[in-house]
């Protein structure tokens, strides 16, 4: 396994306990491979951090990388949403990210990630 990308939707559903999300975890901790999680995903999913226990431990495990939407970042997610004709900052961010790590995306929302990046690698949960 060469490591997951996460969508906001798997890190929402983390924290309901989801079993498959879960057992997505423990493969890519088992195996030593990263968690990218964007940090426009996070934003998305973060509410009430003393109380989505399962996330924060996700956020402090070594293996899990936060990607930053730094300059280099948002100019990429600009130039994929204006090619697509789309304006979801997050998605694009996800697969901006998924792509330079080579990594498939984990997501409950395949369809706008299909949009912008038909031939991405994704895993529903």
């Amino acid at each position: 396994m060469t490591g997951i990308t996460l969508d906001a939707g798997p890190l929402i559903a983390l924290d309901r306990d989801d079993r498959k999300v879960i057992a997505l975890l423990v493969t890519a901790q088992r195996s030593a491979s990263p968690v990218v999680i964007p940090a426009t995903a996070l934003a998305q999913a973060v509410r009430n951090p003393a109380r989505q226990a399962r996330l924060m431990r996700l956020l402090r495990q070594p293996r899990t990388v936060v990607a930053q939407l730094d300059r280099v970042d948002a100019t990429s997610v600009g130039v994929l949403l204006a090619a697509t004709g789309t304006s979801d900052i997050a998605d694009a961010h996800v697969v901006v990210c998924a792509r330079r790590a080579e990594q498939p995306i984990v997501t409950s929302d395949p369809d706008d990630l299909r949009t912008l990046d038909p031939p991405a690698r994704l895993v529903l949960v």
